[in-house]
């Protein structure tokens, strides 16, 4: 039988591979009897084993429990979460970990819903695309859906933050996945408008040059009044503390909100569009 020799420091993925086969092998079970045990397939098993598989929670939270590594500090899981940190942008895990404590945060966003206003089926179907396009792996996939879900549980929190967003008509006026899809997620946007502690605008294309960004900003202020940005590129996220880049544009994004539409004429915009649809 042909056995792929392993090298745990090629990648996070091979680590957590070289683990699995060690941790099997050391109690002395082939790949079928911990696939049964798991649910999965031996395949299965030997693809996450030798890195042509990317585990998902759900095999890292299937193998603790066959493992008996549940509630230890070195969890299967825990190097799961690692290697899902790995293959996001560089510089989001921080934000994220900054966004789950913020007291207020403003957005901007261009293009598709925001992941916090996101429905399931629609960052399904963003993604979908993703692997569509071979950007991503299906269970890639799914990680990113499910983070999403999770970033939204986050701020169910109490006291919640104030959360002001401001789209782009882009993002409410581009179709996403089945028309069933959008109806859910436009009454999703109108949900969120009546939230006690949100505003929701549209940045209507009638704004032309009086529209301060061209790219999605977020702005975090903390419990402790400090405030932060993030902004992407293609390749990095990047997180700014610095007051004399940061300053600049809370301002811009005052005046952003004070040019685009008010929340009741959004809102009246979104349920003109939901009509369109049904």
């Amino acid at each position: 039988m042909n056995r792929k020799e392993l090298n745990p420091d090629s990648s996070p993925q091979a680590a957590f591979g070289a683990r699995l086969r060690s941790s099997r092998e050391a109690r002395g079970w082939k790949q079928e009897e911990l696939a049964a045990q798991m649910g999965y397939s031996s395949t299965h098993i030997s693809a996450v084993e030798t890195g042509r598989k990317v585990p998902t929670l759900r095999f890292s939270r299937s193998l603790d429990q066959a493992l008996g590594t549940q509630g230890t500090i070195d969890t299967f899981e825990r190097q799961w979460r690692e290697i899902r940190q790995g293959s996001l942008l560089e510089g989001f895990p921080e934000y994220v970990g900054y966004e789950g404590r913020a007291a207020e945060i403003r957005l901007y966003e261009v293009g598709v819903i925001p992941g916090l206003l996101q429905t399931p089926d629609y960052a399904a179907a963003l993604e979908a695309d993703a692997v569509r396009r071979g950007a991503i792996t299906a269970e890639q996939a799914d990680e990113r859906v499910a983070l999403a879900m999770e970033r939204q549980a986050t701020l169910a929190r109490s006291p919640a933050p104030l959360l002001c967003a401001v789209l782009d008509e882009g993002c409410v006026l581009r179709p996403m996945g089945d028309p069933s899809i959008m109806d859910a997620q436009f009454a999703r946007l109108l949900e969120f408008a009546e939230l006690p502690n949100t505003i929701l605008q549209i940045a209507p294309f009638s704004m032309g040059a009086r529209r301060p960004f061209s790219l999605p900003i977020t702005l975090l202020t903390l419990p402790d009044r400090s405030l932060m940005t993030y902004a992407e590129s293609s390749q990095r996220g990047h997180l700014e503390r610095e007051s004399t880049f940061v300053l600049p544009i809370m301002t811009a994004y005052h005046q952003l909100q004070a040019e685009a539409l008010s929340q009741a004429a959004s809102v009246a915009m979104i349920e003109q569009l939901r009509k369109g649809i049904q």
